[in-house]
């Protein structure tokens, strides 16, 4: 197995956010970032099935689990000499979102917005999946059982 290099792993994590971003946040944030820059789409929005597998006890053997529906496009930007390309993917049916997601990963891998849109477009999306997240444990935990804590019966003498 190759491990990738270490510069990937920023890249990673920002599409990881935007993927993940609840759509309402994403709604509200990309459209301002993305309203003044020209982009060329490369591959327009297009909706499709992708393969979704598994693995026995996250080791074992290789199972297919089923189908998934995915949305995916690749857009370029150009910024005086520096030209980029962001692609974007997403589960389900959503042009707009997958849209937004691979203008933001062209513009952040702009060395002149990459700082600003950090700030202003991925470090409020985290929070507001970590708030969904953490609205969604509490929920969990309230009907949550913890078997070790609970006493055996015992029969009465």
């Amino acid at each position: 197995m190759t491990s990738r290099p270490d510069s990937d792993a920023p890249r990673q994590a920002w599409l990881a956010v935007l993927a993940l971003a609840p759509r309402a946040a994403l709604a509200e944030r990309a459209p301002a970032a993305v309203a003044a820059h020209r982009f060329e789409w490369l591959r327009e929005p297009e909706t499709g099935l992708a393969l979704v597998r598994g693995r026995i006890a996250n080791r074992g053997d290789r199972f297919n689990v089923g189908e998934a529906t995915l949305t995916r496009c690749i857009a370029r930007v150009t910024l005086g000499n520096h030209t980029t390309a962001g692609v974007g993917h997403v589960l389900g049916r959503d042009d707009e979102r997958v849209r937004w997601i691979a203008q933001l990963d062209a513009l952040l891998q702009q060395p002149t917005l990459h700082d600003t849109l950090q700030r202003e477009v991925i470090a409020p999306l985290q929070a507001a999946r970590a708030q969904c997240l953490a609205a969604e444990q509490a929920r969990h935990a309230a009907s949550r059982v913890s078997f070790y804590t609970l006493r055996p019966e015992v029969a009465a003498p």
